[in-house]
């Protein structure tokens, strides 16, 4: 019996370390026609509190990519079991 149980634990353990979920979300769209550059930006936090990533701009994603005209504006948050997050900020245009 406990054999059994020490390998559901386990189990459970595996299978919520593994999960997450992600979304992006639009931010900002501008009338400048959408160009081949995309440029992104990230960071991740832990607990929510302790942040680690220098720059999660706009600026800084256009920058990376050489973007002058800037499309729209995306925000992509990935998040494991609400203790890890990384968030980044993807830009497109020419």
């Amino acid at each position: 019996m406990k054999k059994n149980l020490a390998l559901f634990a386990s189990a459970l353990f595996v299978a919520l370390t593994i999960s997450a979920c992600s979304m992006t979300m639009p931010v900002a769209v501008s009338s400048n026609p959408v160009g081949p550059k995309v440029g992104k930006a990230s960071g991740n936090t832990f607990l929510g509190v302790l942040a680690f990533g220098v720059d999660v701009s706009i600026q800084k994603a256009a920058k990376n990519a050489g973007i002058t005209k800037i499309s729209t504006v995306d925000i992509q948050r990935n998040d494991i079991l609400g203790l890890y997050q990384t968030y980044t900020v993807i830009v497109t245009g020419e």
